[in-house]
């Protein structure tokens, strides 16, 4: 799975994933998807007729963020929906995460120095 500057899974440019597509790019199980989706009501993917889920890409992005939360920073599920909804009422952004300018700016002059140091 590719993965950006920050570790994390990059999203694909689509509008609609399967579940078998969402599974790949978190890199966990599709029994896990469903099982957060009955515990945080924030991941609302679309039905087919035939009842198959349609994940969007805000869904991808929050489902990567829950990940990091569970995974990565070890938070119990109650911590991360608590987490999330403290969140939610701060920004209306997308979920995704997005560096900031104060990282873009660190991350550049990082860049600026590693071409600097080639050239002496």
């Amino acid at each position: 799975m590719k993965k950006d500057a920050y570790g994390t899974a990059e999203i694909p440019d689509k509008f609609y994933f399967k579940i078998g597509e969402v599974s790949h790019i978190a890199e966990v199980p599709p029994y896990v998807l469903r099982f957060w989706e009955t515990e945080f009501k924030q991941i609302k993917p679309k039905r087919t007729d035939a009842g198959q889920r349609l994940y969007r890409r805000q869904d991808v992005a929050l489902i990567l963020r829950i990940k990091r939360l569970l995974y990565d920073r070890k938070f119990t599920i109650e911590g991360a929906r608590q987490h999330l909804k403290k969140k939610s009422g701060a920004s209306t952004e997308p979920v995704a995460k997005r560096p900031g300018i104060a990282e873009i700016r660190t991350e550049l002059k990082h860049i600026r120095d590693l071409l600097d140091s080639r050239r002496r």
